[in-house]
């Protein structure tokens, strides 16, 4: 495991305060602990477990190789998810999710494609020669592309898992993932459907503190998997390298 997550920690960051009652999807019972001043009260000792599981689960994505994009627009989520996000050089959304970002993602690698173009055209040595109105054109494009497309400018490839911080606000995402059959690991309030997700977990979306712990528990998995997947290509190599030794050795 990446590292230990205890109760107090969750505690101590809100994790376990949940929406008012009334507002409440009746699907998410099995994590509610109990009812207090008219607001949910989530079971972190089912939130500890769901972590671990959405943990491990990453963790065998991540070492094969492949991709876990980060999706959070809500503005206390944004700051940390696309921080974390970068650290490990993963794909991020945390602007807007564009309709079709995954059904339709020929079309976004054309947008993509348009942006390093431009990307490229304003670092290169014909920029200066063209006339001021071009030039402002040119850099309001970028900027427009880079707000939306920014975060998923390296991703060739459709994405092999999302990690969503609010599956209720982010339910496009969600359904396309569902659609292209890429598991979903989302924060889940009370007030969401914990069954439209692969991975669930029970948690405060709103708080930051609640949304920066475990989103940095999801991101330490991450780097754990990362770090074993190096190890595992530097052992690879080894071994390829002591294969053509002993071949040499017996063609001698």
């Amino acid at each position: 495991m990446a590292q230990n997550i205890e109760y107090k920690d969750l505690l101590n960051a809100g994790v376990h305060f949940g929406h008012l009652t009334r507002k409440w999807d009746p699907r998410m019972a099995p994590y509610i602990f109990m009812e207090k001043n008219g607001i949910h009260i989530i079971d972190l000792n089912k939130t500890i477990a769901c972590m671990n599981d959405a943990a491990d689960a990453l963790k065998k994505i991540v070492r094969s190789g492949k991709k876990v994009m980060f999706v959070a627009t809500k503005k206390q989520a944004q700051e940390i998810v696309s921080s974390e996000a970068k650290r490990l050089k993963m794909p991020f959304v945390t602007e807007r999710w564009l309709g079709g970002m995954l059904t339709n993602f020929n079309t976004v690698k054309k947008s993509l494609k348009k942006m390093s173009s431009i990307e490229k055209l304003i670092k290169g040595e014909n920029y200066e020669s063209l006339a001021k109105r071009e030039r402002l054109m040119l850099q309001r494009e970028k900027d427009k592309l880079d707000k939306v497309l920014g975060g998923i400018s390296d991703l060739g490839r459709l994405p092999s898992a999302l990690f969503i911080v609010d599956v209720k606000r982010e339910h496009i995402a969600v359904k396309e993932a569902i659609r292209l059959g890429i598991p979903v690991f989302g924060i889940v309030d009370t007030n969401s459907d914990p069954n439209q997700v692969d991975f669930p977990i029970p948690a405060n979306d709103d708080a930051y503190k609640s949304i920066e712990i475990i989103t940095k528990f999801i991101g330490a998995a991450i780097d754990e998997a990362l770090l074993e997947r190096k190890t595992d290509k530097e052992d690879q190599k080894l071994k390829e390298e002591e294969t053509k030794k002993i071949e040499a050795d017996d063609n001698e």
